[in-house]
């Protein structure tokens, strides 16, 4: 595996690969730029290639390294569902890859203040009792939209049996003109009928996807946006969905203070 290029700082030469697919590209290359405009892909393809980027465990470094995926996923906090009828697991995932750079301990202050004058948007890790702090920041265009190519959220699934990816949809959709598929914060659950709910992403919809085809089929617009796990339960004999609306302050999505439920009308 890649070898750390910080002083002082030894890497283990392998990591742990598992024999199932990926669920999200693990190394893009300049070529893989994506902009609206020429100036945005230029950008992002500079930024590329200024960043150490030897795949998937590519050690943070003093001059900047492309994570891959970021640290928001891949597969997020949220977590995965599993449906052991047919054999499939269902992850809600993340493509935006992040700049990850190290810090010496008496150059912090310094770059806090200098980034909180040019109004950075990153963010620091102070990582207290270590030679290093660490600075992140997702690789976005002068539009502030990500430098690869969209859905930048989306519902996988994988056949456990199989050991192969069975499909994938975009979740979300940022407005119009913009493709489908936002960045996502929060997990999807599977019913016994059929049916995969997932909100999370930086619009206002819970959404049901079919488990077979990956077709949606249904949504249902929230009074704010939902980076949460829906839930489910049964009372008196029917079954409730119901999932909680905050909306997130990092994304800067809806916000709002709502638990909504949803059932099948009588």
């Amino acid at each position: 595996m890649p070898q750390s290029r910080v002083p002082g700082e030894k890497t283990w030469p392998t990591q742990p690969f598992s024999s199932f697919p990926p669920l999200v590209p693990q190394k893009i290359t300049p070529e893989d730029a994506w902009g609206l405009t020429e100036e945005d892909r230029e950008q992002c393809r500079a930024r590329i290639r200024s960043l150490h980027s030897d795949g998937i465990f590519t050690p943070p470094s003093l001059d900047g390294t492309l994570q891959v995926p970021g640290n928001a996923g891949g597969v997020n906090w949220g977590g995965a569902a599993v449906d052991p009828e047919h054999g499939l697991l269902f992850a809600n995932t993340n493509h935006v890859p992040f700049e990850v750079r190290l810090i010496p301990r008496e150059k912090v202050a310094g770059e806090v203040r200098e980034a909180e004058n040019n109004r950075l948007q990153g963010e620091f890790g102070r990582q207290a009792n270590t030679p290093y702090a660490v600075y992140r920041d997702p690789l976005v265009s002068p539009n502030r939209l990500p430098c690869v190519a969209p859905p930048w959220g989306a519902l996988v699934v994988l056949d456990l049996n199989a050991g192969k990816i069975r499909w994938k949809a975009p979740v979300g959709s940022v407005k119009p003109g913009l493709p489908s598929g936002t960045p996502t914060f929060g997990g999807p659950i599977v019913t016994a009928g059929g049916l995969v709910f997932v909100a999370a992403a930086m619009d206002t919809f819970l959404r049901a996807f079919d488990v077979e085809s990956g077709r949606e089929s249904w949504k249902a617009e929230l009074p704010a946006s939902a980076q949460a796990t829906p839930m489910t339960y049964s009372i008196a004999g029917r079954q409730y969905i119901v999932i909680c609306a905050g909306g997130h302050g990092k994304l800067s999505t809806k916000q709002g203070d709502a638990v909504v439920a949803f059932t099948l009308a009588e």
